[in-house]
């Protein structure tokens, strides 16, 4: 999907037709809508020709489309194909390729350091009508999604919580207690830093900042993932990128560092 779509934007930059593109591989212009639309795959060989053709001359990029086009990962994530709805396989993907992570979370804690108790809850007040085997198969698919902060090569991972976050109860005191314990431990990891946004912080307008920031093999294929009505919207254009980056140094500049951050959640818990 990311593919085609870097593909479409690299032709209109040119102001080339997709006709035009067409031609310079020997194929009809459908075949490139499909490309772009990602219903159809491309080689690799005719990704270095279009994008010539596109007078692209970043090689990183370059390299990163073509890597792109002959990967044929087939990761964890495809055992719930059939079983969960297609945001459950691409946020999963997405996390499987990126170079490094960043959340911003304002009312629940970040997906990745949630606890099966935690996830549970949350799954079955959204969607009460859900039976609970298929709750418990959306815990399992979050649990196994924390293999990237949690294998033995792991990416690095940044998030800044605030605290409406940690003090919304969303089950019981245990399940509180077990989610604070659960925060302090990953943050706890080398690779992990974990930011706390207090209440008493004066000048914050940033609420509505929550994201998911992932880093692609180059800056021009970072993603942002936004929750919207009909889920997750994937934000991918440069200046919106742009946009985001800035937000969440501004959010990170305004946390707490991370060893008062870890002071802060020890103190949410003893008052549990």
């Amino acid at each position: 999907m990311r593919l085609g779509t870097e593909l479409r934007r690299l032709r209109e930059v040119t102001g080339m037709k997709a006709r035009e593109a067409a031609e310079l591989l020997g194929v009809d212009s459908v075949q490139i809508s499909q490309i772009e639309s990602a219903v159809a795959g491309v080689s690799a060989e005719r990704v270095r020709r279009l994008v010539a053709h596109y007078a692209c001359t970043d090689e990183a990029l370059i390299d990163a489309l073509v890597s792109m086009a002959t990967d044929r990962t087939r990761g964890w994530w495809e055992e719930y194909r059939d079983q969960l709805p297609a945001p459950f396989m691409d946020l999963p993907e997405m996390e499987h390729h990126a170079r490094f992570r960043r959340d911003v979370e304002f009312l629940h804690v970040p997906g990745l350091l949630q606890t099966a108790d935690y996830a549970r809850f949350l799954y079955s007040y959204v969607n009460p009508e859900f039976p609970p085997s298929d709750v418990e198969r959306r815990v399992e698919h979050r649990m196994k999604r924390r293999v990237i902060i949690e294998r033995p090569d792991p990416v690095p991972y940044d998030a800044v919580i605030h605290e409406a976050a940690l003090r919304i109860r969303v089950d019981d005191r245990t399940t509180a207690r077990a989610q604070l314990a659960r925060v302090l431990e990953i943050s706890e990891a080398d690779h992990v830093t974990v930011r706390v946004i207090p209440f008493d912080l004066d000048g914050f307008g940033g609420a509505g900042s929550a994201m998911v920031y992932a880093g692609g093999p180059v800056p021009k294929l970072d993603t942002v993932v936004r929750d919207g009505p009909g889920g997750p919207v994937y934000i991918d254009t440069e200046a919106q990128l742009n946009r985001y980056r800035t937000r969440f140094r501004r959010v990170e500049a305004v946390s707490l560092d991370p060893d008062r951050s870890r002071d802060f959640i020890h103190r949410l818990a003893k008052e549990l």
